[in-house]
């Protein structure tokens, strides 16, 4: 989620990437070294183990990280946050729900510990959170009303009419139609998906822009709407565009974010974790994709 800058399958967008300042730079080259003292205001993986706690955000966002109704965190990023918690001996999670513009904030401010979003990994933000190796990986899609009656199945059609799309406050969308040339008074920004459905359904937008996983989540929970059929994902620079989601930390978070890392990729390596990414409507595809990129190289927008 945030595209700007990527390259590769990832999109390059090198066109509208106005610039890589120095401390994306060194965020990246801090990030590899080893042994490096956190500040004094840093939680520690030993100063969480004797709180007894470890307070994880999500954005209320289908199906990478919510609360369902009963206050019960649900997603791929909160299931595995689960599983790798529990491994790093944490016997407690503090869940907090917010809105995704407001989870790199609330890092920043020391809110919370760790972000289990299935954020995308992109160079802007590497130069202001931390983020672990990949846990997903996702492609895009769009929710329109019943019917489709405007036939939109691709982000470029907005390019090429007056029809309005709705995103996300804070997600990838916006970099995405920004680089296909779509006006910005044609976009409709919303706070949250669980606006989407209304907002497509009243007309207010011909379409709501998400990636696929959400589109089709939020389709089955309305008959007033449906994911778009025959979706053809965004080109850039000619290349399909593709986000690879992380759990994201405060920028002097080593030691966590390396023991997160460490538990993540033993994970990964089980059925369990393929059992998760399935349940939540993550295709074999997704799930492979996200082997096949680093933090390093989608933090660097290289190959």
């Amino acid at each position: 989620m945030g595209a700007s800058q990527r390259k590769g399958v990832v999109g390059t967008y090198q066109k509208i990437r106005k610039w890589r300042n120095s401390a994306l730079c060194l965020a990246i080259a801090v990030f590899a070294c080893v042994g490096l003292a956190p500040s004094a205001h840093t939680a520690t993986l030993e100063h969480i183990r004797e709180r007894g706690v470890i307070r994880i955000a999500v954005a209320n966002e289908i199906p990478y990280g919510y609360m369902d109704l009963r206050g019960r965190p649900r997603g791929v990023g909160p299931e595995v946050a689960i599983h790798i918690v529990k491994q790093l001996g944490i016997p407690k999670i503090e869940w907090i729900s917010t809105t995704f513009s407001a989870l790199i904030p609330g890092l920043r401010a020391r809110r919370f510990d760790m972000v289990a979003a299935e954020m995308a990994i992109l160079p802007q933000r590497c130069g202001h959170v931390l983020f672990s190796q990949p846990n997903s990986s996702y492609g895009e899609g769009l929710l329109v009303a019943k019917g489709n009656p405007s036939n939109i199945n691709s982000f470029e059609h907005f390019a090429e009419s007056a029809d309005k799309v709705a995103i996300m406050a804070g997600a990838d969308q916006l970099e995405i139609l920004q680089s296909l040339g779509v006006p910005h008074e044609q976009m409709v920004t919303i706070s949250s998906n669980s606006d989407a459905i209304s907002t497509v359904a009243t007309g207010r937008a011909a379409a709501y822009a998400a990636t696929s996983a959400t589109i089709h989540q939020l389709a089955a929970k309305d008959n007033r709407v449906e994911a778009a059929a025959d979706f053809a994902d965004p080109v850039i620079d000619g290349e399909p565009v593709r986000s690879w989601g992380a759990f994201t930390f405060n920028s002097d978070s080593f030691e966590l974010v390396n023991a997160v890392d460490e538990e993540l990729r033993r994970f990964k390596n089980t059925d369990t974790w393929r059992q998760i990414m399935s349940r939540y409507e993550f295709s074999d595809l997704d799930a492979d994709e996200s082997f096949k990129r680093t933090r390093e190289q989608l933090c660097s927008a290289s190959d």
